[in-house]
């Protein structure tokens, strides 16, 4: 017995380890290779050098075993359902493993689960027949070579968040060490790595101070793109595969690389920083520049200046390298510690700034100010010669220079500099933009030369053109300099970023009284609005004050009195307010008397000085006063609003469509767009259009329905005006309208619904062919059992109506509903079998004859009648007693009296033939009946028959 038993055992255990996967544990020679473990399933085999530990995964199932990294996790999925036996790793676990462990996973498959210590890493392959993992200590992993780097171009990187309101700090995990580059580039943060995967976001979707984050993977790079506000600082920290990214928190200097000339005497630069890996060209998505960024190893090591030549510039960075440049062929070799910066005929090492210093004492040529973005007043002098002589004289030089220059991009810039500063200063800005964009495109590498940027900006502002004034100012070349953050608030001023205006006009405070008279007035009108549009009334006073000492040009003073009159208007002095309105309004400069006009129009409607009537005329004529900004868009939103109150929705939506579709991009275009929403849904979903005759109300929808919004709210506006035409017997229009929603919108169980009614509607236009084509084209198996009936009572209503009687009845089946009786009892009218059509139409009656006092509605008068004429005509007077005697008290109020009298008669029971009671069906149409039925129905279903939300 005990040899049988054992037997017995050892039978069991055979299948469960023929089944499960073999597992076998041997004490290697350093990685010394099992002999015999392919014929099992599967094989864990052990070995350990001073170097490192090994695991292999043999046998037929082992060598399909798939290796992934997750963090300081390894997972290996096992392709056995059953636990493989991994106590030797767990009991005795190879230098650097923190924990062991196994987990179900989808398909039957089970994951073995190896976390490593901090610091330590693993490697992975294929060789032998075997899947291998071998595990290192820390420290004692070898840099990854090229194979084991491109295995990583398709892994995922997990992204992790830590955030607070001050800092965000970012983790992003590699499986393997790889070089990165972390900078700043304007209003984002740049993390760029060397090697191509998929950023997991998913745990980075909060953010703190930072916005959004977006990620690109070229062939052999990987990007992120950090939003984050100007002036946080960043700071980077690696090891090993791991690189953290802070964002906001204390400032903290970055050291490590070192820039200087080539030791070999050549036009080069070079750049001293460990562990550089690689270049990576990048296009900035809203700048369009061209930059590259160069990656490196851990430990973090960055570059905290900045250095400007005519041929590049390096901005500061937190980790590796950043350069910007203009040129195509500048060439950025990485090689081991060293980082090469070369053209092929050598850089122009000195920056551009030093020809113009070298140049500023010559002659009356206007001297350079002392930040990029400056004006100087005395730029616009004329001299002892006058404005024409002095312009002339520079106009001479700059030509000259330019012809010099002809074949050489390093040739001296001055005189056109002086140019476009004597041009800037006396507001030609159209001409100065001319030379600047003719300067840089014999020259390409001025593009990135500080004051070409900021006085083309400068320019820009000047002629309105604000997006492109807006890429010249957002440059890293202007990134430390105040003027440049005066012109972005003035530029956030006039584009409604009232926020942001504020501190931009903050960070510039400094160099704002350097600036031109007329530049400060306008400067500190525009602070003055954007404190008032953040509710900062004390401020917008102070600022008022200073625009008002600075003795500017009357337009400039005027400006800013529109502006001191908002500042009257919200402190409550609203007559101080009408008076400066309407002064300024008198002035002959369009630009500034429309607005004033529109503050005092506005006032004295608020007073009751204008009625709505005279208000709307001056603000049409106002309208085409002033046109093309934020203006004429305030215009048009009063006089809208004006429109809606009095019930003039054509005039008010013309008005909104006409203002938003030519002005998108203007300030206030958002809230025109809102206007329009507003109004339509104000028309067509809380019931302010139900005033109007439905066709006009049609109309109106159709020359406006591309502001119907998407989703259940646009739905229930179609369903709601088509109520409105089936109650007028709009039959078509209102198909159509649901038709359009049913092809064109909507799916799943609410196009059934839809198309229900659809088809409901064309019942009633009497199209039982387009009825079964809105059923059958909207199928699904997922709808309401009440939803299902009413689509089969629907469905044999169109096949009685083509003549199909048969399939009508085959559809309703056993369907016991009272649509399906009613139909079923039409259909046995139809087929002249009175006695089954009788009881059912009596049915329907129910316990009607119960309520004396309240006359029958036509449709029950109908049943009535049938349900007489046929238990007369099978001569069932026993139910002609029943249905006298119940129903004898209504016939006095009845509509058709006499046919009940008639279809009622007991006398002529079983008498009279079909013939003889043809005259009654005129009276006892069931079709009328179902019709206001469903209109009924269709009322409740969509609203109709309680009163409209009042439009807000």
């Amino acid at each position: 017995m005990s040899g049988t038993s054992h037997r017995k055992r050892l039978l069991k255990s055979t299948v469960a380890a023929a089944a499960a996967g073999a597992v076998a544990f041997a004490p290697l020679a350093p990685l010394a290779q099992e002999v015999g473990r392919s014929g099992d399933p599967l094989s864990i085999s052990i070995g350990q050098s001073s170097e490192f530990t090994r695991v292999e995964f043999g046998g037929v199932i082992g060598v399909r075993s798939q290796v992934r990294r997750e963090a300081d996790k390894v997972i290996i999925r096992l392709g056995v359902s059953a636990a493989p036996d991994v106590s030797r790793l767990r009991v005795d676990p190879p230098e650097g493993v923190k924990a062991v462990e196994t987990r179900m996973a989808r398909g039957g498959a089970t994951d073995l689960v190896i976390t490593l210590a901090e610091g330590a890493d693993a490697r992975s392959g294929v060789a032998d027949g075997a899947v291998w993992l071998n595990l290192y200590a820390p420290g004692k992993a070898p840099e990854p070579t090229q194979e084991e780097r491109a295995a990583l171009v398709n892994s995922v990187v997990p992204v992790r968040a830590v955030s607070s309101p001050e800092k965000t700090v970012l983790t992003f995990q590699w499986g393997a060490p790889v070089g990165a580059a972390v900078f700043r580039r304007g209003e984002a943060v740049w993390v760029v790595f060397d090697t191509a995967a998929k950023m997991d976001l998913t745990g980075a979707k909060a953010l703190g101070p930072a916005k959004d984050a977006r990620w690109a993977a070229g062939p052999d790079y990987t990007a992120v793109r950090i939003a984050a506000p100007d002036g946080l600082p960043v700071v980077a920290e690696g090891q090993g595969g791991a690189w953290t990214v802070t964002i906001g928190g204390p400032p903290a200097g970055a050291s490590g690389v070192e820039i200087g000339r080539s030791e070999d005497g050549s036009a080069s630069l070079v750049a001293r920083m460990a562990g550089a890996t690689k270049t990576v060209w990048l296009t900035d998505p809203l700048v369009g520049d061209r930059f590259a960024a160069v990656t490196a190893l851990a430990p973090g090591k960055g570059f905290s200046g900045t250095r400007s030549t005519v041929d590049l510039t390096l901005i500061p960075t937190a980790q590796g390298l950043a350069v910007e440049t203009a040129t195509d062929d500048l060439k950025i070799e990485a090689e081991g510690d060293l980082v090469t910066l070369s053209r092929p005929q050598g850089l122009t090492l000195s920056p551009p700034s030093a020809t113009l210093e070298a140049a500023d004492h010559e002659g009356d040529a206007p001297k350079r100010a002392a930040h990029p973005a400056l004006i100087l007043e005395e730029w616009a002098t004329a001299g002892e010669d006058g404005f024409s002589e002095r312009y002339r004289r520079l106009q001479d030089a700059a030509a000259q220079e330019t012809i010099d220059g002809t074949d050489n991009p390093r040739a001296p810039i001055a005189a056109r500099m002086a140019l476009a500063r004597f041009l800037v200063g006396s507001g030609l800005n159209y001409e100065a933009i001319g030379v600047i964009n003719a300067l840089i495109a014999k020259a390409p590498n001025m593009q990135g030369e500080p004051e070409v940027r900021g006085l083309r900006g400068a320019a820009r502002v000047g002629v309105g053109r604000l997006e492109e004034a807006q890429v010249d100012f957002a440059g890293s070349a202007l990134s430390n300099d105040p003027a440049a953050k005066v012109w972005q608030g003035y530029i956030a001023a006039e584009q409604g970023d009232w926020e942001g205006a504020r501190r931009a006009f903050a960070a510039g405070a400094s160099v704002i009284d350097d600036f031109p008279k007329e530049w400060r007035a306008r400067f500190g009108a525009a602070h003055a609005l954007a404190a008032i549009e953040t509710n900062d009334l004390p401020a917008a006073r102070q600022l008022l004050d200073y625009v008002f000492s600075q003795n500017a040009s009357a337009a400039d003073q005027l400006t800013a009195r529109v502006v001191q009159a908002r500042l009257f208007d919200l402190s409550g002095d609203k007559n101080r307010a009408l008076a400066v309105y309407k002064a300024v309004a008198r002035a002959p400069l369009d630009g500034i008397a429309t607005p004033a006009k529109l503050g005092a129009i506005s006032l004295e409607m608020e007073k009751g000085v204008l009625t709505p009537d005279q208000a709307a005329q001056q603000l049409e004529l106002l309208k085409w006063r002033w046109r093309g900004d934020a203006t004429e868009l305030a215009v048009v939103r009063k006089l809208a609003g004006i429109y809606l109150q009095q019930g003039r929705y054509r005039e008010a939506l013309d008005a909104l469509r006409g203002a938003g579709k030519r002005m998108a991009g203007v300030p206030g275009a958002a809230e025109i767009q809102a206007d329009q929403s507003n109004a339509f849904r104000a028309l067509f979903l809380e019931g302010a259009a139900d005033g109007l005759q439905p066709v006009q109300a049609l109309a109106l929808f159709y020359d406006f329905r591309e502001l119907t919004p998407i989703g259940a709210d646009g739905d229930e506006m179609v369903r709601r005006l088509s109520r409105r035409l089936i109650d007028v017997d709009l039959l078509d229009q209102a198909a159509e309208l649901l038709k359009h929603q049913v092809d064109e919108r909507l799916d799943g169980v609410a196009r059934a619904q839809v198309a229900t009614n659809l088809a409901t509607v064309y019942l009633m236009d009497r199209q039982p062919e387009k009825a079964l084509q809105a059923l059958w084209g909207s199928r699904t198996t997922l709808l309401p059992t009440a939803v299902n009936a009413e689509r089969r009572a629907l469905e044999a209503r169109a096949l009685m109506d083509l003549g199909r009687y048969d399939h009508a009845l085959e559809v309703l089946d056993k369907d016991q509903s009272g649509p399906a009786r009613e139909v079923r009892g039409d259909i046995f009218w139809k087929q002249q079998k009175w006695a089954e059509a009788a009881p059912l139409y009596e049915a329907r009656l129910g316990d009607r004859y119960k309520q004396g006092t309240t006359p029958l509605t036509p449709v029950e008068e109908s049943w009535l009648i049938r349900a007489g004429v046929g238990y007369s005509l099978t001569g069932n007077r026993a139910a002609l007693d029943r249905l006298r005697g119940q129903y004898s008290p209504f016939i006095a109020r009845a509509r058709s009296a006499n046919a009940i009298r008639v279809a009622l008669d007991d006398d002529l029971s079983g008498v009279a033939g079909a013939a003889d009671f043809s005259g009654l069906s005129v009276n006892a149409d069931t079709f009328v009946g179902w019709v206001n039925a469903a209109k009924q129905d269709f009322r409740k279903e969509t609203g109709g028959n309680r009163p409209a939300t009042p439009a807000r």
